[in-house]
């Protein structure tokens, strides 16, 4: 049986107007000509989609692909050009930085402000101030100006009140990659809990691993219109080949033939076998010197299908790579892959010292690890268990966890 609808948006779009007047003349000369001076920039094209109670809905896509603009039309925030749009219970958003704060007003009178526009009476916020102000850490800093605050106090204060209005759908900006680390993984612990207790929550992020984790359900946009919308795996492969596309575009001559680069990956190969030991890895890598490059190294790292990073290594600490122009073979063996079953994607970066980045490989290739019905998850340790039984010698046996 699916969850009831908290918000549905059908064949939305959304045109902004760009005049190309630049001065005053050129605005009083062209007067009766505006509509020719002007482009019409379409931000979203023929959007229809339903969310349902409950769900956690991560919008990704390129810059510019209208993902931020269809947040702010669910929320109510932008009106659409064209189609209509219901929600349904309270809503918060946490959309642009910011947002709903009076700069000359303290924290503390903005605290409210910000409530009272979210929906809650004076009552409602006196009762849940203190814990809004525990939560975003800033309480020595309430009665300043939040012109005066940094952009990581904005964003601590901002999450902290709406989620406090008890929301029935949260709405998510990126605004959330200002705050610290520590104030990061509070925000996330809260959105666990509010995801299980049947929340909404529809946010917007360019970090593939958050929305693996976070999302049961992605939607991908591009140039305005949905390219995926279903399940969280399958949308960030999308994306990921979109941004490989830019790279390549941005690599490419006007004439369309591919820029040689000092350095390029020519080659990627991956072997996995099982031995005694477990499953083992050899990833066979062909590097293109076409330049003399000083102090080159390689930068190779493992992801889950859902984007989380698990591991990341380079060479430049233990290995002179060759300067000499030509094709260098290197492999890397992992004799051991002590991973969960699924689908796994190795990425490969070539860089100097000095910083500079020339190619990227992203993946260079994918690799299986096979898994049964007993386990699974993102590890998988070999683990020792002593049994002691009544009437038996105590025992030693192996478990492989996958």
């Amino acid at each position: 049986m699916s969850s009831p609808i908290i918000a549905s948006v059908h064949d939305v779009s959304k045109r902004f107007v760009m005049h190309k007047e630049k001065s005053l003349k050129e605005r009083v000369v062209n007067f009766r000509r505006s509509r020719q001076h002007r482009d019409d920039f379409w931000a979203l094209r023929d959007i229809s989609l339903d969310i349902g109670t409950g769900s956690t809905v991560g919008l990704v896509g390129h810059n510019g692909s209208g993902k931020s603009t269809l947040l702010k039309v669910i929320g109510g925030i932008v009106q659409p050009s064209s189609g209509t749009v219901r929600r349904r219970g309270r809503m918060a958003a946490l959309l642009e930085l910011g947002a709903g704060f009076h700069p000359d007003l303290t924290g503390r009178e903005n605290v409210y402000l910000n409530a009272a526009i979210l929906g809650l009476s004076r009552a409602e916020t006196d009762r849940q101030f203190d814990e809004i102000v525990d939560f975003s850490g800033i309480g020595e800093f309430i009665d300043t100006q939040v012109k005066f605050y940094s952009s990581g106090m904005y964003v601590r204060l901002a999450f902290a009140v709406a989620i406090h209005v008890d929301p029935d759908l949260l709405l998510v900006d990126e605004v959330l990659a200002v705050g610290d680390e520590p104030f990061q993984r509070k925000c996330m612990e809260k959105i666990a809990q509010f995801q299980h207790e049947g929340r909404t929550i529809v946010l917007v992020s360019h970090s593939a691993e958050q929305v693996g984790s976070l999302c049961d359900r992605v939607i991908v946009l591009d140039g305005g219109r949905v390219q995926h919308d279903g399940a969280p795996g399958e949308g960030i492969r999308i994306l990921r080949e979109g941004y490989e596309d830019e790279r390549r575009a941005v690599l490419k001559n006007p004439d369309g033939s591919r820029r040689r680069l000092a350095l390029e990956v020519g080659s990627f190969d991956v072997e996995t076998s099982v031995d005694e030991n477990g499953l083992r890895l050899v990833a066979h890598l062909g590097v293109d010197v076409n330049e003399p490059v000083e102090d080159w190294g390689v930068g190779f790292s493992i992801e889950s299908s859902l984007g989380m990073r698990l591991y990341n290594m380079t060479t430049f600490d233990d290995v002179t790579l060759p300067t000499s122009v030509g094709r260098h073979e290197l492999s890397f063996t992992i004799p051991d892959i002590r991973l969960g079953p699924g689908q796994y994607l190795i990425n490969v970066g070539l860089g100097d010292k000095a910083g500079r980045n020339y190619d990227l490989a992203t993946p260079a290739g994918t690799f299986e690890v096979p898994g049964d019905d007993y386990g699974n998850g993102v590890l998988a340790l070999r683990t020792s268990v002593e049994v002691e039984a009544s009437g038996a010698e105590a025992r030693a046996a192996q478990v492989k966890l996958s």
